[in-house]
């Protein structure tokens, strides 16, 4: 079975948006490799997790940071296709 992003964001922080734009982003990159992507508010404010098949894959808290979304690409690139070609995702920063 194709795995399930599921998206734990802040609400009160405003990050909905956010949540969002990175699921419209993986839906679109991964189309033939995802189920789908949830979006999860959370109860613990400041919270922004992403988890893969229950297995957490990404925390801004343990981060310091929230992910680019080339750098989040290319994760789960790694972890569902690693011979999926990203195109210009894939390129080195100039």
């Amino acid at each position: 079975m194709k795995p399930l992003i599921t998206i734990e964001y802040c609400p009160k922080c405003g990050w909905l948006l956010r949540s969002a734009y990175f699921a419209q982003e993986l839906l679109t990159t991964f189309t033939e490799e995802l189920r789908g992507v949830s979006l999860h508010p959370a109860e613990l404010g400041g919270t922004f997790k992403i988890w893969l098949d229950g297995t957490l894959i990404f925390d801004r808290k343990a981060a310091g940071k929230f992910p680019e979304i080339k750098e989040l690409k290319q994760h789960i690139r790694d972890l569902v296709n690693p011979d999926k070609n990203l195109g210009h995702s894939d390129k080195a920063d100039l």
